[in-house]
């Protein structure tokens, strides 16, 4: 495991492909093609149903991704055997390498349909084969990413935790907490997520735990004398009222937090508040957990509760657990390109995108324009850095910067951007220049 890219297979990620990827290349390689200069842009035809903006996670991932991806001699072995692929092809792969350039969106930003999230450039054959890589990092980190981001917004200021990595495959779990992480989640409970990318970690307790001992006491007194006053009890395994008595009797008024996982939780937050409040426990924090999304966080908005849990929803996108990114060819030898099906336009040749804000600093709309820059206007800001040049990593910040700079660019938007509710995107996206 490559704790640097956190993807299955290390640094020889080549085959975490299709299939096709490497027909089409084998078929450059025997016809002429595959050295020509081309350019795939990443974007979304749409946003999901009920989605006002998306954010942009997973680039850094990407990035280090880019440099551990191989075809090792075993691999290529296993391909020919199977007739995947020539011998022309095999001898080519083994010596891959990524000597492109790559630009895109920061992690961090927001972005709509149409957005040009990123681009790839170089050969036919080398840019090509990264589709699938591409596509499933960007895909999966986006949409989790952008649903915590709504969460956190839901969450009005009161820390969000990421517990949901057992309702994810292990690997999507980390890069799970990472996304969620950077839109705004204070902590994750996954310890893999806290060793690769320098995340919070936090943990309460299980419900076995307490079915361990014979009395709800026992195990809340063993608790208290391993990990201190501060820990956090959890009062739901048998009555929750009774629960919280024996957790102030056993902790005393000091006690750190208890945390609720099931039932009617804006009801129960109100009893517990009132409860801890009585027993002098005043400043012992309620967690909530069970089930949370955006919409159930929005709806606990006046409850007394001083921390969520999200588990599932946040993982899973929240009912989108896909952005929708596609991987185009939009240019070869600096001839614009496009795919004109019915129902899947695409506008060829390179874009270039402008966010443009008023002079108070909220943004009006995104400008999209194809081979050249936008018209530049007062209050307009690039959207596009470079991620790669000559295959090698340039201007990748740290996970912290790009939590700040979304932080930043969620004031920028229209504050009905921001809203839970169904409704046109944050902002208009506009296609300027040639088609």
């Amino acid at each position: 495991m490559s704790v640097e890219t956190g993807l299955a297979g290390g640094v020889d990620s080549g085959l975490l492909t299709d299939h096709y990827e490497l027909t089409m290349l084998q078929a450059a390689l025997h016809d002429g093609t595959a050295g020509r200069r081309c350019a795939f842009e990443v974007f979304t035809r749409r946003l999901p149903e009920g989605r006002r903006y998306g954010v942009v996670a997973g680039t850094g991932r990407l990035v280090e991704a880019l440099a551990g991806f191989r075809f090792p001699d075993e691999a290529l072995a296993g391909l020919r055997e199977r007739g995947v692929v020539d011998q022309q092809t095999c001898d080519w792969l083994a010596d891959y390498r990524f000597t492109g350039d790559v630009s895109g969106y920061a992690e961090g930003e927001a972005f709509f349909a149409g957005s040009p999230v990123l681009t790839v450039e170089g050969s036919f054959a080398e840019a090509g084969i990264l589709e699938t890589l591409v596509l499933s990092v960007l895909n999966h980190d986006c949409a989790v990413a952008s649903a915590a981001s709504r969460m956190v917004t839901a969450g009005d200021g009161r820390p969000c935790i990421e517990m949901g990595s057992r309702r994810t495959h292990e690997e999507a779990a980390v890069a799970a907490a990472r996304a969620a992480y950077l839109a705004g989640f204070a902590a994750t409970s996954n310890l893999a997520a806290g060793h690769r990318h320098g995340i919070p970690t936090t943990g309460t307790a299980a419900h076995s735990w307490t079915l361990l001992h014979e009395r709800e006491a026992d195990a809340f007194q063993a608790q208290v004398d391993a990990l201190g006053l501060g820990t956090t009890l959890l009062v739901d395994t048998y009555d929750i009222r009774e629960g919280i008595r024996t957790a102030i009797e056993v902790a005393g008024p000091g006690l750190g937090a208890v945390r609720i996982d099931s039932g009617d939780l804006g009801v129960l937050a109100h009893q517990a508040r009132d409860q801890l409040d009585a027993l002098g426990a005043t400043a012992t924090r309620i967690v909530l957990s069970g089930d949370l999304d955006e919409h159930a966080l929005a709806a606990l908005a006046t409850a007394p509760v001083d921390v969520y849990g999200v588990g599932t929803s946040v993982v899973t996108g929240s009912g989108a657990p896909t952005a929708g990114f596609v991987y185009k060819l939009v240019e070869v030898d600096g001839r614009a390109v496009a795919k004109r099906s019915e129902d899947k336009v695409t506008h060829g040749g390179r874009k270039t995108a402008v966010r443009r804000h008023r002079s108070s600093g909220t943004a009006t709309e995104e400008v999209v324009r194809a081979q050249g820059d936008p018209a530049a206007r007062d209050g307009d800001r690039k959207l596009q850095v470079a991620l790669v040049r000559d295959g090698r990593p340039v201007g990748v910040p740290p996970l912290a910067e790009s939590r700040d700079h979304l932080a930043h660019v969620l004031t920028t938007l229209p504050w009905e951007g921001l809203a839970l509710s169904k409704g046109d995107p944050a902002i208009p996206t506009v296609n300027e220049g040639p088609q």
